[in-house]
C-alpha cells in the first residue's frame, strides 16, 4: 500500500469499502503513520482490536490540544487549512475535547438526559417521527433516503430535546454539512465562516433561554449547577455544538448505511423483515459492519510513547481506526461478513473509556425504530441508482452517504 496520505482517508474508494482499505493497513501493522494537514509532524493510526481499546482507554493520549500545542503552531506550515485548524479546534470546551477534571464536570451536567431510561421514554415519540415522515413520502413510491427520511429524524429528536424551533433545523444541516464536510484547504474558510453563524445563532437562542427558560435540555444547561460548578460561555456554547452535531450526523449515517447495506445483502435483509425481535441485534452488527463513525476523534500523546517499538513523539496526533478494530480477525470472526445474528457485540463503534459516546442509547434506539419502520412499511424497497452512483461525504472521520435514492 505503501505511505497512506490524508488523501486516502477521504477517497470514495475508502468510503465505499472501508473494510477492504482499513484491512490493508492493518496488514502493515498495528501502528500506521500518515501525513495530515491537521496537524505538523506524523499522525498515527491504530489498527487493531486490542491497541485501540488500550488507546481510547490510556490517559496519556489526551483531547484537548492546548495541553500539548501553542495557537501559533501549525502556522509556517506549507498547507492553507493547517493555519486555520487551531482556530477551528480550540476555541471548543466540551466534553469531546477536554481531558479530566473538566471532562468529569461537563459530562456530568448533559448525562442525566442520555441514560437507558430517559431515552426509553422518547420511543413513542421517536416512533412518530417515523411514521409521519413515510406518511410524507408513501405516495411518491420513492424517496432520497438521507434527506427524506435519515436526516430529519435524529434532527428533529435531537433539536426538540435541545428545545430548538422546527424552522431553524434545516440552517442546521446547512451549517453542520460545511462544517463536518467541506474539504480541508482553502474551503476550511468556509468551515469557520459556518461554524462563526452556527456559533452567533447558539449565542442568540441561550439569551432567549435565559429570559424565558422551558424543561428542554439547552434551559436546563443554562441554569445548571452540578456540585456548585456552572458551564463557563465557550463550554455551554460548545457542549450545544456538539450535542447538535454528535446528535444527528453520526445517527444520519447508521441509517443511511445501514439501510445500503442491507439492501446489498437481501438476504439479511429478509431476516430481519421477517423477526423483529432480531432488531437490536441487527443494529449492533450494521454498527460493527458499516463503520457510521470509521476514525475515533484525534488524541494527542502529552508525552513521548512507544508502541510495538514505534515511539510516538509528545504532541502527535493518533486516531484510532473503528473499524479496523471492528473487522480484525482477532476479535471477530469472518468480520467482513454481514451477519444480523452475530452473537459478538462487544464492538468499538462508539468508543470505549471516559470518552464512550454519551449518546448511544438515543442512537441505537433512533436506529432501531428507522430502521424496523422502514422494513415494517416499505415491503418492495429497493436502491434506485447503482453502488457506483453513490457519493459519500468527505470527512476523515465519519463516514455517510450524501444520498440514496430508493423506491417503493
Amino acid at each position: 500500500m505503501g505511505q497512506i496520505t490524508f488523501a486516502d482517508l477521504l477517497a470514495q474508494e475508502t468510503k465505499h469499502d472501508p473494510i477492504a482499505f482499513y484491512t490493508r493497513l492493518r496488514e502493515q501493522g498495528p501502528l500506521i503513520p500518515f501525513n495530515s494537514p491537521l496537524a505538523p509532524g506524523v499522525s498515527w493510526i491504530v489498527t487493531t482490536y486490542d491497541d485501540g481499546i488500550a488507546l481510547l482507554k490510556d490517559p496519556r493520549f489526551i483531547k484537548d490540544i492546548q495541553k500539548v500545542s501553542s495557537p501559533s503552531e501549525g502556522q509556517n506550515t506549507v498547507d492553507e487549512g493547517a493555519s486555520v485548524l487551531p482556530r477551528f479546534i480550540t476555541w471548543r470546551r466540551d466534553m469531546l475535547t477536554v481531558d479530566p477534571p473538566d471532562h468529569t464536570r461537563l459530562r456530568g451536567l448533559v448525562s442525566k438526559a442520555f441514560t437507558p431510561r430517559m431515552i426509553e421514554q422518547l420511543r413513542p415519540r421517536i416512533q412518530q417521527i417515523a411514521d409521519e415522515l413515510l406518511e410524507g413520502v408513501e405516495a411518491q413510491g420513492k424517496m432520497d433516503l438521507i434527506t427524506d427520511f435519515a436526516f430529519p429524524l435524529p434532527i428533529t429528536v435531537i433539536s426538540e430535546m435541545l428545545g430548538i424551533p422546527i424552522a431553524d433545523r434545516a440552517q442546521f444541516r446547512s451549517w453542520t454539512q460545511t462544517i463536518v464536510n467541506a474539504p480541508i484547504g482553502p474551503q476550511m474558510e468556509d468551515k469557520l465562516a459556518a461554524l462563526e453563524e452556527f456559533v452567533q445563532y447558539i449565542k442568540t437562542f441561550l439569551a432567549e433561554k435565559r429570559a424565558h427558560p422551558g424543561s428542554d435540555l439547552i434551559s436546563g444547561l443554562v441554569q445548571a449547577e452540578e456540585s456548585g460548578d456552572t458551564l463557563s460561555e465557550t463550554e455551554l456554547i460548545s457542549t450545544i455544538f456538539l450535542l447538535i452535531v454528535a446528535g444527528h450526523e453520526t445517527t444520519v449515517n447508521l441509517i443511511g448505511n445501514g439501510m445500503l447495506a442491507l439492501l446489498e445483502h437481501p438476504e439479511q435483509m429478509r431476516l430481519l423483515r421477517a423477526d423483529a425481535t432480531l432488531l437490536a441485534g441487527a443494529i449492533e452488527e450494521l454498527l460493527r459492519y458499516t463503520a457510521p463513525v470509521s476514525l475515533s476523534s484525534p488524541r494527542w500523546a502529552s508525552s513521548d510513547i512507544s508502541i510495538h517499538g514505534q515511539v510516538i513523539r509528545k504532541g502527535e496526533m493518533v486516531f484510532v481506526s473503528l473499524i479496523g478494530a471492528d473487522t480484525d480477525p482477532q476479535q471477530f470472526s469472518d468480520p467482513a461478513v454481514l451477519n444480523i445474528l452475530r452473537q459478538e457485540h462487544q464492538h468499538v463503534a462508539f468508543g470505549k473509556g471516559i470518552h464512550y459516546c454519551l449518546g448511544a442509547p438515543l442512537a441505537r434506539l433512533e436506529g432501531q425504530i428507522a430502521i424496523g419502520t422502514l422494513l415494517q412499511r416499505l415491503p418492495n424497497l429497493r436502491k434506485a441508482s447503482s453502488a457506483a452512483q453513490l457519493t459519500w461525504t468527505q470527512n476523515p472521520i465519519l463516514r455517510g452517504l450524501t444520498s440514496l435514492p430508493i423506491t417503493f
